[in-house]
């Protein structure tokens, strides 16, 4: 059964990718930064819950098919459709956002998937941001998994309009252009504390944004 559940989510990972070029004609901008196979944290905005997909759709599929997203497992793991979807087809990462319900520690769980040859797609403000600010600060995980995993490249991605096809609280999309703009990899320097280089990491990502969100 493993190869027809495999099989399955091949099939369905293709479809989502093509659905979601098919609403949102994404756009992938590769601004400092070339589509070639090495090993990434690509870390984006965050203002809808299908930001990971658009990434996920807009890599080429060698790229893709080594792309995790980082995702809640209180939201992937509350049916099978959408368990089969979060660990089969995009083989998530699922963090369980509530502290005192942690088995696992979530840098932990992310440096693994790197140890094992695969990229990851991160949001480092931790929630939707539904507000009128472009930026919510960022939490301590991006610095955590950039000192543990110093050898991965970190890549700002900033997706434009997705907030538009999927408005908070619909279900339906609303077929909207879409960009996604990669930017040119960010290093920790050495010795560089977490609140100068997360500072660094928001400068780096708000400098991809379109001229009226920054």
């Amino acid at each position: 059964m493993h190869w027809l559940r495999t099989g399955l989510a091949g099939v369905a990972g293709t479809a989502i990718a093509f659905f979601a070029h098919l609403v949102t004609a994404v756009r992938g901008i590769w601004d400092g930064v070339e589509p070639v196979p090495a090993q990434r944290v690509y870390f984006a905005n965050h203002t809808s819950n299908g930001d990971f997909v658009l990434i996920w759709a807009s890599l080429p599929p060698a790229l893709r098919a080594r792309a995790r997203p980082v995702a809640a497992a209180d939201y992937w793991l509350t049916s099978p459709l959408r368990s089969f979807i979060g660990r089969d087809v995009f083989r998530a990462v699922l963090i369980q956002r509530q502290a005192e319900a942690r088995v696992d520690d979530p840098v932990g769980q992310m440096a693994e998937a790197i140890d094992k040859g695969d990229s990851l797609i991160l949001f480092p403000e931790g929630t939707r941001n539904m507000g009128d600010t472009p930026l919510l600060p960022f939490k301590s995980g991006l610095f955590h998994l950039a000192e543990r995993c110093p050898e991965v490249d970190l890549v700002p991605v900033w997706i434009d309009n997705l907030n538009n096809v999927m408005p908070k609280g619909e279900v339906i999309p609303i077929p909207l252009l879409c960009t996604v703009t990669f930017g040119a990899p960010l290093e920790r320097a050495p010795d560089e504390d977490k609140a100068a280089f997360l500072k660094r990491a928001e400068a780096a990502l708000l400098a991809l944004a379109p001229g009226d969100e920054t």
